[in-house]
């Protein structure tokens, strides 16, 4: 038995795995590439040939064949039900990943998301005909704003990446119209931030100044003083940190940076351990992107599309980018132009991603503002609850502390171990676990950073506990074979990395044949 009271191998009557003519593993089913499934003279569905009409393409219509392989239906209901099987997803299992927040998406929202009204309305329809999800909009802003307490929302931004740039080009519109857009060209970025901060920063024209964490993790106000200058227009900040702290000197650093003119943008990715506790307006913040798959459940990467809503505070409020909403008695319209305000224009052609709101606002809603609360509350006592479980095995870079909702450790005890933080992760995917966030925060040593969210139960939990401590035993133990041939039971084995990025494949071949 193992340490969970499990059947082991050694229980069966086992012997080396024979080889098949397939490559299939019994329902583990080697599936080639569809380019070699599929004939190019061939379709599963059939096509009259067009009549006659006249190009409008300007002379860049295609000369060529597409050339793309024609499948059966059975054959593309296999391909994708296979490729589904592949996939490790959140309805599989735990989904440990630092920094992401990979929490359940509740059916309910799903349902919600499908009600004639929402689902099935288009983005030109006339607003008159609109004015239920228009109204919909208007309460999920009403919820943002209350839990942020902040002045204004731009809702149109499609992710947090996207939601970053509008607030800081709301920045930027501010700062211009003080005159100061020749001055003001700096923009200061932790050490520890995430990588789309410094990036979008770039992007606007500013150049980017690191401001380093101090040994705690923490960004220092002393530090931000010392960056601060005339040329500084505003501070990207991360609140919870990427290092899994709460910024503890935060109102003081928002002091020091409007003391000198400039503007403070708090990065929202990690706003769901904060939810219901905390208002970022409170802390001085002026403008913070909210990660709706993040904090608000909606699907998250290419389950989406995305969301990333941004509140304003009354400083910038005026430079909230169009359309956005304004009520005019009993009726809801959107204000679609920029002449008589201070918008600083258009982000994206329509008003932001109905079904995500609709999700969003689902979800809200299911938990009111003080299960919003307990949620923060429970996604903290998750990360704790794995952060003191591993302590005596695994090093934390900045003590043994309470973090929020992450749990971050290095190598520091894998010193003497001869394996890596990717051999470790490499081997969690054998126990049916996707891998923590590696690598990442950069300003820790070959970082792990656990993020459990509010999703899981304690079983849940305590089975992932209980296998990283069995990994984290046999690493200490000296059992390397156990690691650096990892994966051995994914249906690929581990990559040549280095040569994958150095030299991709970005073109299928058609392999030579196999002689009978």
């Amino acid at each position: 038995m193992n340490q969970l009271g499990r059947p082991t191998q050694a229980h069966f009557v086992t012997r080396e795995a024979p080889e098949t003519f397939t490559a299939n593993r019994a329902l583990q089913i080697n599936e080639a590439l569809i380019f070699e499934t599929g004939r190019e003279d061939f379709t599963g569905v059939d096509l009259d040939a067009p009549a006659p009409f006249t190009p409008r393409l300007g002379g860049l219509e295609r000369q060529s064949e597409l050339g793309l392989p024609g499948l059966s239906e059975p054959e593309t209901m296999r391909h994708y039900v296979r490729l589904s099987q592949k996939n490790y997803a959140i309805d599989a299992g735990l989904y440990p990943l630092g920094s992401c927040t990979m929490k359940h998406n509740p059916r309910l929202n799903e349902k919600m998301a499908r009600l004639p009204g929402f689902g099935d309305i288009h983005p030109l329809q006339p607003v008159s005909t609109v004015q239920g999800a228009l109204e919909l909009i208007e309460e999920l802003s009403g919820w943002l704003l209350a839990l942020t307490n902040m002045k204004a929302v731009a809702m149109s931004p499609k992710a947090g990446a996207h939601g970053e740039m509008c607030g800081m080009m709301a920045i930027k519109a501010a700062i211009a119209a003080k005159g100061e857009a020749a001055t003001r060209k700096i923009v200061l970025a932790p050490e520890s931030a995430h990588g789309t901060n410094p990036a979008t920063a770039a992007a606007l024209g500013f150049s980017v100044r690191a401001v380093p964490a101090g040994p705690d993790g923490l960004v220092h106000p002393d530090a931000v003083k010392a960056a601060l200058g005339p040329d500084v227009a505003a501070i990207m900040l991360t609140n919870p940190n990427t290092c899994g702290l709460f910024e503890r000197d935060i109102v003081e650093i928002a002091r020091l940076v409007h003391e000198a003119g400039a503007y403070f943008y708090c990065d929202g990715a990690n706003f769901n351990a904060i939810v219901g506790k905390v208002r970022p307006g409170d802390l001085g913040i002026d403008a913070m992107h909210i990660n709706l798959h993040k904090t608000f459940s909606t699907p998250h990467g290419g389950g989406g599309p995305g969301a990333g809503p941004v509140v304003l505070s009354e400083r910038l409020a005026a430079f909230a980018p169009v359309p956005f909403l304004r009520r005019d008695g009993d009726k809801l319209g959107l204000v679609e132009h920029v002449a008589g305000t201070q918008a600083f224009g258009r982000m994206t052609a329509f008003h932001g991603q109905m079904g995500m709101f609709v999700r969003a606002l689902a979800y809200i809603l299911s938990h009111g503002a003080d299960g919003l609360a307990k949620a923060s509350e429970d996604a903290v006592l998750a990360a704790n609850y794995l952060r003191v479980g591993l302590s005596d095995l695994m090093s934390a870079p900045f003590g043994d502390r309470p973090c929020m909702h992450e749990a971050l450790f290095d190598d520091t005890w894998l010193k003497d171990s001869g394996l890596t933080t990717l051999d470790f992760a490499k081997a969690m995917i054998d126990e049916g676990f996707h891998p923590m966030t590696i690598y990442f925060p950069l300003v820790v040593h070959g970082a792990m950073l656990i993020e459990p969210t509010e999703s899981e139960s304690r079983v849940s939990l305590e089975l992932f506990l209980a296998t990283m401590r069995d990994l984290a035993m046999r690493a200490l133990r000296g059992e390397t074979e156990r690691f650096l041939g990892a994966p051995f039971y994914a249906p690929r084995r581990r990559l040549d990395e280095t040569a994958a990025a150095r030299k991709p494949v970005l073109r299928w071949r058609k392999p030579e044949p196999v002689e009978e």
